[in-house]
């Protein structure tokens, strides 16, 4: 792989600038701009990042945490780039280069998270569970819908992903001038790939030594075979991950493991004590790996966390847990930005050739403190009675919703609507977006039936997706007589 090509500034769409245009952004700025303008983007501030209905304004959401993706992203992009020039990595990355991959970077944090569900990850693991227990309960013209579906359509929904789907936002459903969507770089859709292969190519084994981490989820649906392959040719990738992905993942895992405790602390899920306690009790299994950077490393922020504590009872601090937690929180974040550069510089030129196969993190000096970060805040917050009383309503949102929208649609836009239609399903047909609509009667012209049922299945998890946390409830309520 070479820079030039990785760095396509072309668009699935191209325009050509207006005569006399005095605009001088780089076709990667311009994307910026067209992301925080978009209302899909907006929408993230009503989309659970952990704490799903959260009423505390210092809780992180979806947007809150994409800005911080989004900074991590950058800073990582120019101290990497900074280091291939100053060690003479590549003779093909130069200054112009460095700052692409910023823009970049800072774009492809904003919409990371873009085609994720209502209520967190969770939203993700509902939509599977339901198409598992309820596809094959539908049918159409007396034949069960995973007869007439093909193994890839049903895997796409049996392995429903919100980074699959955010490239479906922004290449299709946000639609503006045409079904192109948001219309972005074709560098920026190559970044924010996280798995480059469809539902039939998850090969993922976490007991296997040699697995790939681009084979642990799919990276496109079927129906956007066509914009994967465009966006893979002209980036030069040839199946295998943007260099910038890894950046973007280990953004994304610095952001979340750390404010997940931030805002445990601020929960009243956890304090100063039983951090120090939890960190204290995994040290002596990583000083058995007998990797002094490791050890060092986490060694060094027990010391800082102590640090910040005492100062805070020095000062007198009115809270001095979440003083110290959140000033001890800044600079874990730094430890982890200088130790994923080391790792992404270690493995330039396997990254490359295309050969990398572990995430940057787990690979580098911090992997032990993400790792005990992961786990103590699985054990004191995801498990937590409060999170999973939410996560069981809004299983039954999901599973409603799912319920009323694919019995309606599967046999809309067919020969068989009318004497299928009842006063229901027309109510609910006509609830869908226009912009869903548009899309799909675009996309299914002159496909077979069975495309069309899978186009019109992708359309509803398109809309449900696409909702809100408060929009999901809210549409919940109103169709069940909740007024």
């Amino acid at each position: 792989m070479n820079w030039i090509r990785l760095m396509c500034p072309e668009r699935l769409r191209q325009y050509s600038k207006s005569p006399g245009s005095t605009d001088l952004r780089t076709e990667f700025e311009k994307d910026y701009h067209r992301i925080i303008s978009s209302p899909s983007f907006r929408r993230l501030q009503d989309k659970t990042q952990v704490f799903p209905l959260d009423n505390s304004d210092f809780v992180r959401t979806r947007l809150t945490h994409s800005l911080e993706v989004s900074s991590f992203a950058k800073s990582l992009g120019q101290s990497v780039g900074t280091r291939i020039i100053n060690e003479g990595l590549d003779d093909g990355f130069d200054k112009g280069t460095k700052e692409d991959i910023c823009d970049v970077l800072q774009c492809a944090g904003l919409i990371h998270d873009i085609g994720n569900p209502a209520f967190g990850h969770f939203g993700e693991s509902a939509i599977q569970d339901w198409f598992k227990k309820n596809l094959g309960k539908f049918s159409y013209e007396g034949k069960v819908l995973t007869d007439i579906l093909s193994v890839q359509m049903q895997k796409d929904f049996f392995n429903f992903e919100g980074n699959t789907q955010a490239l479906r936002v922004v290449t299709k459903l946000h639609f503006l001038v045409d079904e192109h969507g948001m219309n972005l770089t074709k560098a920026l859709l190559a970044t924010i790939i996280k798995y480059p292969g469809s539902s039939m190519e998850i090969g993922y084994d976490v007991n296997d030594p040699g697995r790939n981490i681009k084979t642990k989820k799919m990276g496109y649906f079927l129906a956007d075979k066509e914009n994967f392959d465009n966006i893979q040719e002209s980036c030069g990738l040839n199946g295998n991950r943007h260099p910038l992905t890894y950046l973007l993942e280990a953004a994304d895992d610095i952001a979340y493991n750390t404010a997940d405790i931030e805002d445990a602390v601020k929960k009243g899920m956890l304090n100063y004590s039983i951090l120090k306690e939890e960190l204290n009790n995994r040290l002596p299994e990583i000083e058995n790996k007998k990797d002094k950077e490791k050890v060092c490393c986490f060694s060094d922020i027990i010391g800082i966390l102590d640090k910040y504590y005492n100062k805070a009872l020095e000062k007198g601090y009115d809270n001095p847990d979440l003083y110290s937690v959140q000033n001890w929180i800044v600079r874990v974040q730094g430890i982890l930005i200088a130790s994923v550069t080391d790792a992404f510089i270690s493995g330039y030129n396997e990254i490359m050739r295309g050969e990398y196969k572990s995430d940057i993190l787990s690979a580098s000096k911090g992997e032990c403190i993400v790792a005990a970060l992961s786990d103590i805040a699985y054990r004191y917050v995801f498990v937590s009675k409060p999170i999973l009383k939410l996560e069981v309503s809004a299983s039954v949102i999901f599973d409603f919703l799912l319920d009323k929208y694919v019995d309606a649609f599967i046999y809309f836009d067919t020969p068989l609507w009318k004497a299928n239609k009842t006063a229901l399903r027309d109510k609910i047909t006509r609830l869908i977006s226009d912009n869903y609509l548009r899309i799909y009667y675009k996309y299914s012209a002159g496909k077979n039936e069975a495309e069309k049922l899978y186009l019109r299945l992708l359309m509803v998890t398109d809309y449900v997706s696409g909702m809100t946390d408060s929009f999901a409830k809210r549409t919940y309520q109103e169709l069940n007589g909740i007024l």
